[in-house]
């Protein structure tokens, strides 16, 4: 039998891999929901409000339902409605941007509201559209503000990737699987996958310490 010094160095191969996908699927999928929640995040707080409106049914039906089960209506449902295949990495991706954005667009809400009515009413006096107040004096201070919440939203969707290993995407909880199925030491390969998340999490959490020092947020 093995030693688990063996097993672990014998994974570490497949399991660098898994996270690479991991890393990939969370980057793409975060710069997607930071565009999504943004806009749904103005829509939010429009004076306008159908936009109010149809901000508010995207963030409680996403907020509403279970990740895994939006991972299956767009890789299961969205297919027989289309006619298409859509094909798992896709698929996986779509469903976790639509998830983190609707919790970016809260964000954005209340990065946005927390900024005093005065800083809106200066700007206009000033002579600034609403389009610039918003851009130039509104959004810089709320994302400094937003930053902590940001970071605690890309470890919730760093972990939320474990997720799409039921649609067979071949990241880091399905690589543990996979390797799992073959040699059957579950406790070391478990170990290991735990300890890599372990890692990410710790230092994006050291990151987001060191931005909240450098820039003094508050």
């Amino acid at each position: 039998m093995e030693s688990s010094l063996q097993v672990i160095l014998d994974a570490l191969p497949l399991l660098l891999e898994g996270t690479v996908v991991t890393l990939k699927i969370v980057v793409i999928s975060l710069i997607f929901a930071m565009v999504i929640g943004l806009i749904s995040g103005l829509m939010s707080t429009s004076l306008n409000r159908l936009l109010r409106l149809v901000a508010s049914l995207y963030v409680d039906i996403i907020r509403g339902t279970p990740l895994l089960v939006q991972v299956y209506f767009i890789y299961f449902g969205l297919p027989v409605f289309l006619d298409m295949r859509i094909p798992a990495m896709t698929a996986g991706i779509i469903a976790v941007s639509l998830n983190a954005g609707a919790y970016v667009s809260e964000i954005f809400r209340a990065g946005i509201e927390s900024i005093g009515k005065g800083q809106h009413e200066a700007a206009r006096s000033l002579g600034l559209s609403r389009f610039k107040t918003m851009w130039l004096v509104v959004l810089p201070q709320a994302t400094r503000r937003m930053i902590p919440t940001f970071v605690n939203q890309s470890i919730i969707t760093i972990k939320d990737t474990s997720l799409l290993s039921a649609i067979g995407i071949a990241e880091l909880t399905q690589t543990g699987e996979i390797i799992i199925s073959s040699n059957f030491r579950a406790f070391e390969i478990w170990g290991v996958v735990g300890i890599f998340y372990l890692i990410i999490i710790v230092l994006l959490s050291r990151a987001s310490r060191f931005i909240e020092r450098r820039y003094a947020i508050r």
